[in-house]
């Protein structure tokens, strides 16, 4: 059972790292070649060293069948491009619980019909999306539009959409998978609801059709609608009240992410939503409540274990109590994956086969994978069934109270078996957690210590309760919840502060990784194990390892994909410069905290040397708050009116102006624009006074031309020709028509150039009459929304890497 479980989660994780699927014709013929084996096993009965081999091959073959099978039927379903950024008119339902947000809401529409905008029907087309993520924005952005309506899950509308194919941005290491998180959901295309003209004769397109149409799905969508509802009533503008919505229905979405910045720091993120923690927690309490009054039914003349033993009848309480928790998170993946394990074991018990836990926990994780071949590419996937593998491993055969010891032994057993449970997890989970997120909180044991048991025990079941009985006991429950709440935040926001409160370094390489995990069990082993401390040795170089640098005189650049914006690192052996942070996307989200950060830390890079805002624009400067508030900066140089809140954050400004150079371990730093007297005058708008950048290695260079347009690319080739060849060219304001004149690239002489763009971006950078001019001079031409992260390397030689390139999967939009 476990090398076949084993085997066939193996099979699966193979086919995820996979660039394309494989054909039909070789699936079957892996298929037909397992079978055959399986027959020669059952026939010829080979010994141990071969059985037990040629069986985990045979599940890691039809493991990887299975995936790509599954991979096949769901990705059929593909949006044409030649409909990308069309209006066409769906009708269908509301798949999901909305998403209310300063601007709009967002929400799952499921597709029943679609055709294109004025005649035409698209229901020809084989397999368009099922199911498609929409956002549909407020009248703000055009006084001729209407007020959008409020959707509710169930309700069937007619939109008029503009419709795109899944693409998110792809950066190496910290990267969230946006592509693959969709397509697990099942969603094939994003896109908009186009707002109708406020005009007296013009087409209603966007209408209700009917209030609500019957099927589960919309039954539980439409009942967690209502519990969130009765939340916000409650607790009217209070700052905690998404964390109870989080607990209750498993929607996370209406959490700040300063509040998720805290959670993470202090490692108690896990527990801010239905986790599998509280799914447990649940059915384990309705199950010892079921125990409890089951064996006690003699005093009503039931005599109920008569007819069904009371742990039977336990499991299959809490089974059920389970599968309520988890119609309460709209059956997400995650919550999904729990059920599966405590089904497994509630099978288990029925069967009188509990007692191989490692046997129970294996088929556990086969059938979640079979179930959804997408779990592997989930960090909650490795890390609960780590966690729960790291606890059997560490405390098997511990802490058993035997019958003739008293209350206090027994007291003191549990207590010293919930030490060593929390010893192993902490210990246990250090080498993936750091191969996950390349840090670790190290408060995190004292902050899971309190917030457990108060978020698992006092929180959750009040707000669960609060949120179902009648006002006003419902209102004085969650606000006691709510209390609760405020309270863990402020003692973790105070804990989240301090400076040692989280470890970072590079994220290790699998072997590495491997190496450290190893050496951790060995830790965990028995007490009688032999050399036991060489545990610790096989986890130093995990340790100790440092970040990548370049040699002396060289520099490595790292162009982002941060969508529509600008933002790259540059690196020499001892210093690192950030120019431009990329977009701010909302009130509280940017690419800051979403992308940039969450690199640097993935690197172990803890602080930068300096960072240049090119200009005010939100595609340049949108993340700069972020990354100076969580990460040491030495030196922001920008052109920033000195009362921006960017500049007055900073410790150190410098106002940017052509004429600054510096080096640094070898490589030339110099600004080329903009002059001083632009600052004087009010005419030029933020684009003029880009900071322009020339990084210099003895051998080749590189041009930040930030969003300069033709008058500076003028001024530039007119004064300092001299100055502006380079290598390298990162695209003038990406590309537009307004910029890249032909003078500029005659003098500058890129053999290569960068254009940092969003996918289908609605300026439709880089223009085409732009990007064909960068062809006619013989320049080649990378993108960030066709290539993901671009790096540079700028020794001996130049060596370009595109991050989709190099890591391809079957998933990536092409």
């Amino acid at each position: 059972m476990r090398a076949v479980m084993l085997g066939f989660v193996l099979g699966v994780a193979i086919l995820q790292q996979q660039a394309e699927l494989s054909s039909y014709n070789l699936l079957v013929l892996m298929v037909v070649s397992s079978l055959a084996i399986i027959l020669f096993l059952v026939k010829y009965k080979p010994a141990p060293w071969v059985h037990l081999p040629t069986r985990f091959a045979v599940a890691a073959t039809l493991g990887f069948v299975w995936a790509s099978a599954y991979a096949h039927f769901y990705m059929r379903e593909e949006l044409p491009k030649k409909w990308e950024n069309q209006d066409v008119i769906v009708s269908g339902t509301i798949d999901s619980l909305p998403f209310q947000f300063e601007q709009g809401q967002r929400f799952n529409f499921a597709v029943e019909q679609v055709r294109a905008d004025g005649a035409g029907d698209l229901t020809s087309i084989a397999h368009w999306p099922s199911k498609v993520a929409l956002s549909w924005y407020g009248a703000d952005r055009g006084s001729d539009m209407r007020q959008v309506a409020t959707v509710q899950p169930g309700e069937r509308w007619q939109f008029k959409v503009r419709l795109k194919r899944p693409h998110g941005n792809a950066n190496p290491l910290a990267g969230f998978d946006y592509e693959a998180w969709l397509l697990e959901q099942g969603i094939r295309a994003t896109g908009t609801v186009r707002l109708d003209k406020f005009e007296p004769d013009a087409v209603t397109y966007n209408r209700k059709l009917v209030d609500f149409v019957w099927s589960i799905n919309n039954v539980v969508e439409y009942s967690r609608a209502r519990l969130r509802d009765r939340i916000h009533a409650a607790l009217p503008g209070q700052p905690y009240a998404g964390v109870l919505v989080a607990l209750v229905v498993g929607d996370q979405r209406e959490i700040p992410q300063s509040d998720w910045t805290i959670f993470n720091r202090v490692g108690i993120g896990h527990l801010i939503s239905i986790s599998g923690l509280h799914i447990t927690m649940v059915a384990g309490l309705f199950a010892g409540m079921v125990f409890y009054f089951w064996r006690r039914s003699f005093f009503l003349n039931l005599s109920l274990p008569l007819r069904l033993p009371a742990q039977k009848a336990a499991a299959l309480a809490g089974a059920l109590m389970a599968l309520v928790y988890v119609a309460l998170a709209g059956f997400g993946l995650p919550a999904q994956r729990t059920l599966i394990m405590l089904s497994v074991v509630a099978v288990a018990i029925w069967a009188g086969r509990i007692s191989s836990f490692s046997a129970v926990l294996s088929l556990a994780l086969g059938l979640v994978v079979l179930a959804d071949p997408w779990a592997v590419l989930s960090a909650g996937f490795w890390l609960s069934f780590a966690a729960v593998g790291v606890i059997v491993f560490a405390t098997g055969g511990q802490g058993r109270v035997k019958p003739q010891e008293s209350r206090v032994a027994g007291l003191m057993v549990s207590l010293r078996s919930a030490s060593l449970m929390q010893y192993a997890v902490t210990l246990g989970m250090i080498p993936l957690t750091m191969f996950l997120f390349g840090q670790i909180s190290l408060i995190s044991p004292l902050a899971n210590a309190i917030a457990i048991p108060l978020v698992s025990f006092v929180v959750t079941p009040l707000a669960l309760v609060g949120s179902i009985l009648p006002a006003p006991l419902s209102v004085w429950l969650l606000q006691i919840a709510h209390v609760f709440v405020d309270f863990l935040a402020r003692f973790l926001t105070y804990f989240s502060a301090l400076p040692y409160a989280v470890w970072t370094a590079p994220i290790p390489s699998f072997w590495l990784f491997a190496l450290a995990m190893a050496g951790v069990l060995w830790l965990l082993a028995p007490s009688a194990w032999p050399l036991r401390w060489l545990g610790l040795v096989c986890c130093l170089p995990l340790l100790l390892q440092t970040s990548q640098k370049p040699e002396e005189g060289e520099l490595a650049v790292t162009a982002l994909d941060v969508g529509q914006g600008m933002a790259l690192l540059l690196e020499t052996s001892h210093h690192r410069l950030l120019y431009d942070s990329g977009p701010g996307l909302g009130p509280d989200s940017d690419s800051g905290s979403r992308v940039i950060l969450p690199y640097l830390h993935a690197r172990g890079i803890n602080e930068l040397d300096a960072m240049m805002i090119s200009h005010n624009d939100n595609d340049h400067s949108g993340g700069a708050l972020s990354i100076l508030k969580h990460l040491p900066v030495g030196l922001l140089s920008t052109s920033l009116s000195l009362d921006s809140p960017i500049v007055q954050t900073a410790q150190q400004h410098r106002r940017c102006v052509g004429g600054q150079f510096w080096d640094w371990d070898g490589v030339h730093f110099e600004v080329l624009q903009p002059g001083t007297a632009s600052y004087e005058s009010t005419k030029w708008k933020p684009n003029a006074r880009s900071c322009v950048l020339k990084v210099s290695t003895t051998l080749h260079s590189i041009l930040l031309a930030g969003d300069i347009e033709a008058i500076q690319e003028d001024e530039l080739v007119n004064a300092i020709p001299q100055k502006l060849k380079a290598n390298v060219l990162l695209a003038p304001h990406h590309g537009s028509g307004t910029s890249s004149t032909e003078p500029f690239l005659k003098v500058v002489k890129p053999e290569l150039a960068i254009f940092q763009v969003g996918y289908l971006n609605r300026y439709h950078h880089p223009k085409p009459e732009v990007f064909q001019r960068y062809a006619d001079f013989g320049i080649k031409r990378l993108r960030t929304d066709e290539s993901g992260a671009i790096s540079i390397q700028f020794g001996a030689s130049l060596k370009t890497s595109q991050f989709r390139q190099e890591n391809a999967r079957y998933w990536f939009d092409r």
